[in-house]
């Protein structure tokens, strides 16, 4: 492979991978308003469970390496069906939403 044709593989290579740096980045934002409105009541503003019903039902920290260890698939099934004491959200959510809280609730990551 001639120079020229490597130095053109790696400036696609690099403007993908930044390409999808920043669409998962919209995604976390996206994802951060839809936890505001939706999940921050009892998950609190910074995700870390201290509001008083976080409290009572001593929600974890979605930072945390015991939420941060769960997969993708067990986050978006316990956003969509619930876990005792949250409720469903499927059918008030999308499942873009849904991607959307997951990938905000990794940006957490301690």
């Amino acid at each position: 492979m001639t120079l020229l044709k490597r130095s053109v593989v790696v400036v696609v290579v690099a403007v993908l991978g930044a390409g999808m740096a920043v669409a998962q980045a919209g995604t976390a934002a996206k994802g951060a308003e839809v936890f505001k409105g939706k999940c921050a009541m009892c998950h609190g503003a910074d995700a870390k469970g201290q509001t008083p019903m976080g409290k009572t039902f001593k929600l974890k920290d979605l930072g945390s390496s015991e939420v941060q260890g769960q997969s993708d698939a067990q986050l978006k099934t316990i956003i969509e069906d619930g876990k005792r004491p949250m409720p469903a959200y499927k059918g008030k959510l999308s499942a873009e939403q849904v991607n959307d809280v997951v990938a905000y609730i990794r940006s957490l990551k301690k």
